[in-house]
């Protein structure tokens, strides 16, 4: 069974760095893509960065948070990080880490396997 747990959210002051983290399990993350969705309250969910298999190895970050955040691989403890540096206020959202089975491009993927999410609050 694939199964993706989040762990790292929290709450954090205007700035800040916060690190995720998504652990796997019953697949194996090096030939699959892994990617980091948000969903702040009201609105629909946002692909926020994605990393290819390591064969690919090509990353993808959305534009609100290019430059900001960057995403990584532990290849021998299979996770994947998602690092966010310099956080705002609108950064504020559930965030969920997840993987697709079957299509292993970061741009056409729509995902068909999720984390539980973790919330990130940004706040003074």
């Amino acid at each position: 069974q694939v199964q993706l747990v989040e762990s790292g959210g929290g709450l954090v002051q205007p700035g800040g760095p916060l690190r995720f983290s998504c652990a796997s399990s019953g697949f194996t993350p090096d030939y699959s893509i892994i990617g980091w969705v948000r969903q702040a309250p009201g609105k629909e969910r946002e692909k926020v960065a994605c990393i290819e298999s390591i064969s690919r190895g090509s990353a993808s970050y959305a534009d609100s948070v290019k430059g900001r955040f960057t995403v990584s691989r532990d290849n021998l403890k299979n996770l994947v990080y998602l690092q966010m540096n310099t956080l705002r206020p609108e950064d504020t959202a559930v965030y969920y880490c997840a993987t697709d089975t079957k299509d292993l491009d970061c741009g056409s993927s729509t995902y068909d396997t999720w984390g539980q999410g973790t919330q990130v609050t940004v706040s003074l």
